[in-house]
């Protein structure tokens, strides 16, 4: 049954004007991914996005530095301090001085830390399915590399 006239739902917004913004695009996009997010992996596993991110490049990179993870989350170095503090704090992670560098601090996942961040990676290779459904896997592909390549021209 139609809405009486004046109760009409508006009609959605002229978003034109905002098309060309790049910013604009991946902020409604980021809507969906990060409700994905949340559904699959952030909420089950009381997970942010930076510590997922975090535990999953340190399951796959053992011994990182905590300059190294500033680097690949994009991250300034007290943020990064913060981030494996909380991770510390939840016995997710070790810090330790090197063998070979006694100045250098290295990162690694504890026990608990390794079976999360497999967990988490297993569960995201599925997460984002729904949202990007409408894309065929090279068109997957393409925005992937595309969102690459303007991460990389912004730290150049």
């Amino acid at each position: 049954m139609p809405a009486p006239k004046d109760k009409q739902k508006a009609p959605g917004l002229d978003q034109s004007s905002l098309q060309h913004l790049l910013g604009y695009q991946i902020a409604r996009a980021d809507v969906p991914t990060r409700r994905a997010f949340a559904e699959h992996v952030g909420k089950p596993l009381e997970l942010s996005p930076v510590e997922f991110s975090c535990l999953v490049l340190l399951a796959f990179n053992p011994g990182a530095t905590p300059k190294q993870l500033s680097e690949a989350l994009a991250m300034v170095a007290p943020a990064v301090t913060v981030l494996l503090d909380r991770l510390e704090k939840r016995g997710l992670i070790q810090r330790a001085r090197s063998d070979s560098d006694r100045r250098a601090q290295l990162v690694t996942l504890t026990p608990a830390g390794d079976e999360t961040a497999r967990k988490a990676h297993a569960l995201s290779l599925d997460m984002e399915r729904d949202v990007l459904k409408a894309l065929s896997a090279a068109e997957r592909a393409i925005l992937v590399e595309l969102l690459q390549k303007v991460a990389r021209g912004a730290r150049a």
